[in-house]
């Protein structure tokens, strides 16, 4: 998103460079079941994940790769830890980046070894830190901190930086969301590669929904990130669901229905929230910039949605349906539900 990182290609996807945030996840399954996780694949790239990455823990995922790689229209990228040789495979194999580690590569030789496949196959690698591989150096220097992170992420760069390779995406996480948007915050200034930003282990949907949103929104809300994960221990296709919210809730996505509804109180006597949940699941994949109100009372809800498309709000007995604020009709209570949808659809269709 920042137009200050440099613009690099993952397959034929462009991240950085005022590019678009792009939405990444990872597969569950391992990687040499090529069947399941072709299935997983395209489930989320359907959900609306852009790049994906799989793990590559032997020569059978290694290989795998190729045969994944013919079923699939996303980039897909190869996570390796603590091997030269099933780095080398898999990006032989047709791996669009790579991430590594180059603290556990196997010394220097094996990084330029690395390095000089990437070049050859003309490919990125995503290199940097999280909390659990910070460097002895820079932790003993500065601490568990921003400081330690971002000088284990830059190091990480410098070593592939050395032996020719520029297109690096780098990342610093942690599991710590006000560290993780300190880190990102730092490492902006020092670096112009574009950056991918995540928390780690952020836990299950709910907890961890709400610290990518505290962490990422914040970031994204400075110009910060140029690819995203919301990790979430569960089936990674909520990932895709959060990231995509997230990414409306900012304002970096507008191509989008967006359902308003207010949290109801003493004024509201209809049940607004059933319909403001029908409205909202009829709604989600549909991709046009419009805006919906589904407002509790008729004393405040067409002033309050003035700015929307298209709005309900209710009393006791009755319904008024309104556009930019102006009432077009008032139905029965009993068949609001009915006439609202009616207007949804005529609206979706005529834009």
């Amino acid at each position: 998103m920042s137009e200050k990182t440099k613009k690099i290609k993952i397959g034929g996807v462009c991240v950085g460079g005022g590019e678009s945030v792009k939405v990444q996840s990872m597969c569950t399954f391992k990687t040499s079941d090529v069947e399941k996780t072709v299935k997983q694949i395209n489930l989320l790239k359907d959900a609306g994940c852009e790049i994906i990455r799989v793990s590559v823990l032997d020569k059978e995922d290694a290989a795998a790769i190729k045969s994944i790689k013919e079923k699939i229209t996303i980039p897909l990228v190869a996570d390796i830890h603590f091997s030269t040789e099933l780095a080398i495979k898999a990006i032989e194999n047709g791996a669009d980046k790579v991430r590594v580690n180059p603290g556990n590569i196997g010394g220097e030789s094996n990084i330029k070894r690395v390095a000089d496949c990437i070049k050859a196959h003309n490919i990125p690698v995503r290199v940097g830190a999280n909390t659990g591989s910070i460097e002895k150096e820079f932790l003993e220097k500065y601490g568990k901190n921003e400081n330690s992170l971002v000088e284990s992420a830059l190091k990480s760069a410098a070593y592939f930086e050395k032996y020719g390779v520029s297109d690096i995406v780098i990342s610093v996480k942690a599991s710590d969301a006000p560290l993780t948007v300190n880190a990102y915050r730092l490492l902006s200034k020092r670096s112009d590669y574009p950056l991918h930003i995540g928390v780690t282990e952020a836990g299950t949907e709910q907890m961890a929904i709400v610290k990518s949103s505290a962490a990422l929104g914040s970031l994204l809300l400075d110009g910060i990130g140029d690819t995203l994960r919301v990790s979430i221990t569960g089936d990674p296709i909520k990932e895709i669901y959060a990231a995509k919210r997230l990414l409306r809730a900012v304002g970096l996505d507008k191509n989008f229905v967006n359902v308003i509804s207010c949290p109801t109180c003493g004024r509201c006597q209809w049940n607004s929230m059933r319909l403001a949940e029908e409205v909202t699941a009829y709604t989600e994949n549909i991709n046009k910039p419009i805006k919906i109100a589904v407002m509790g009372c008729v004393v405040n809800g067409p002033g309050e949605a003035k700015d929307c498309d298209l709005g309900i709000a209710g009393a006791q007995d009755y319904c008024v349906i309104f556009k930019r604020g102006e009432i077009m009709k008032r139905v029965e209570a009993n068949a609001a539900s009915e006439e609202f949808f009616k207007e949804i659809k005529a609206l979706i269709n005529g834009c």
